[in-house]
């Protein structure tokens, strides 16, 4: 009976079992023992590379074998992330990137490095440093975009020095998966770019997803209180002359289109990590697309910041190319700047919206100084389309009110920039202000009496644009407001589109925001048959 009892208890738990919840083994002990020993302080680094190259080599034949869901594969993963990190920095980078031989005996391996190539492989001495994906610290984004697969997830980490044009000065962050694969003897080790293929065959047989995070190599580009940075850099602008610049977010790839943000008044940069990192959630723009940032003191003239981005342009331009054109994404005054770029402005324009005087006085200043050059320009001929978002094309009521009023008086331009302009203009500043007391600082730019609003938004733009603009929920356009800027600034009559979305000034996070761009990017790639 005892015996009966006991076959039916055990043919209940295996049948329950195979309904949905199948029993897992415990962790391979030869496994778990060569991943403990592999992070103990007392080895040599060589001992440690050992360890862990043969906890992965354990692993990697019994993953997806059998009842295994996926414990196998994270200690391979664990395994060949924490290798490494460990090779790259051990000894300042004396084991990376060189025939290694590590272990004894029948344990023993050939480490060699897989050679990059344009297809989706980093060169291995691409990247001064790699860390661990699982380590930095993902606060400042609000959703973390990981795809689970093979593989160990990396951040890595480019920064020269000199720095590179174009780097941040923490360097320029890349998703790297690391893989290795059991030739025989010989471990062949490969630093994978999931954006580029975010699957690979490993060990032979089908395609597998790769492991990656695309959210850490955002969020190590350190964080800030935004707010306070924005107002100094607005307040100050000659102290964070030498933040203004083009940077990159990922490495240059040839083979995608820049995307390139420019913040808005108070703020900097850095107001983009949490729109860049859910664009990229769809893994197709985050193929076509890379991301770039301008980043400027926004207490400086709108025109003079203009500047500054169309000279930034041009030395990407003479680096690298613009093989695929590039896309501009502008946020309130940002979008004036990014629409001077699409914008040509010469001396007969002046004449036509303001009059003779400031023509006479263009007429008289050297091409090559700063304020010709502010005032009169071409559009660029590689951009290809503009979003914007909460642009005040004609100017913000709030710019000439008792707050910005306030404003004005705050903002201290560079003092080479205020001689520049007042030995240009002396008393005939309001020609180009529309303010005969005030040097042409942001806030001024910003008035509707601005001239230079009204040149620029007669003058039409060579591509393709779009308007984002927000109405606080209200539902009232065209007499919408998102609360700084009202619906007769912001909307412009030639656009593709026009999405109003229920938000403030600072919609760039909204869910419809981000849908609309998504939209937009993906009808761009159509257009530019990509």
């Amino acid at each position: 009976m005892r015996a009966h009892l006991f076959n039916i208890l055990l043919a209940t738990t295996i049948l329950a079992g195979c309904a949905g919840n199948p029993l897992v083994p415990p962790e391979n002990p030869a496994v778990a023992k060569s991943m403990r020993e592999a992070r103990g302080k007392a080895k040599t680094p060589e001992e440690q590379a050992a360890l862990y190259l043969r906890a992965a080599a354990d692993a990697a034949p019994k993953i997806g074998v059998g009842h295994d869901r996926g414990a196998t594969r994270d200690t391979y993963n664990t395994a060949v992330a924490e290798l490494a990190v460990l090779l790259r920095t051990a000894d300042k980078g004396r084991l990376w990137n060189r025939p290694l031989t590590l272990g004894t005996g029948p344990n023993a391996y050939r480490l060699v490095y897989q050679p990059g190539n344009t297809h989706g492989l980093w060169a291995p001495g691409y990247f001064t440093s790699l860390v661990l994906a699982k380590d930095v610290e993902t606060k400042s984004v609000k959703r973390r975009d990981i795809q689970s697969g093979i593989g160990g997830a990396l951040v890595g980490i480019r920064k020269q020095t000199p720095l590179e044009p174009f780097s941040p000065k923490v360097g320029v962050t890349a998703p790297v998966t690391a893989t290795l694969e059991f030739r025989g003897k010989n471990a062949v080790i490969a630093l994978r770019d999931p954006s580029e293929e975010p699957k690979a065959r490993i060990g032979g047989g089908t395609a597998r997803p790769l492991n990656a995070d695309f959210s850490a190599p955002l969020a190590y580009y350190p964080s800030v209180n935004e707010t306070i940075v924005g107002l100094m850099a607005a307040l100050r602008g000659g102290e964070y002359m030498g933040q203004t610049g083009l940077y990159m977010l990922q490495p240059y790839d040839s083979d995608r289109i820049p995307l390139i943000f420019v913040h808005g008044l108070i703020s900097t940069a850095r107001m983009w990590r949490n729109v860049v990192n859910e664009i990229e959630m769809d893994p197709t723009l985050r193929g076509r697309f890379q991301c770039w940032v301008f980043n400027y003191p926004t207490g400086n003239p709108v025109a003079y910041s203009a500047l500054r981005f169309r000279e930034e342009l041009v030395k990407q331009e003479k680096l690298h190319g613009f093989p695929h054109g590039f896309v501009l994404v502008g946020h309130s005054m940002g979008g004036i700047v990014s629409r001077m770029q699409a914008t040509t402005v010469d001396r007969p324009a002046w004449r036509r919206e303001v009059g003779g005087p400031v023509e006479e006085t263009l007429m008289n200043t050297p091409d090559d100084s700063v304020i010709h050059r502010s005032l009169v320009f071409s559009a660029n001929p590689n951009l290809r389309r503009t979003i914007f978002i909460c642009t005040p094309h004609r100017g913000s009521e709030l710019a000439t009110g008792g707050l910005g009023g306030f404003a004005m008086r705050l903002i201290a331009l560079p003092a080479t920039l205020s001689g520049t302009l007042k030995s240009t203009f002396g008393n005939s500043m309001a020609l180009v202000t529309g303010s005969a007391k005030q040097m042409p600082n942001s806030v001024i730019s910003l008035s509707p009496k601005n001239p230079t609003l009204k040149v620029v938004d007669k003058s039409p733009m060579r591509a393709p644009y779009h308007s984002i603009i927000g109405d606080r929920g209200k539902g009232d356009t065209p007499n919408s407001s998102d609360g700084v800027v009202a619906y007769w600034s912001s909307h412009l009559d030639g656009a593709q589109s026009e999405k109003i979305v229920p938000g403030p000034h600072g919609s760039c996070e909204l869910p419809e925001t981000i849908t609309e761009l998504q939209r937009i990017l993906h009808q761009h790639l159509q257009t530019a048959g990509r």
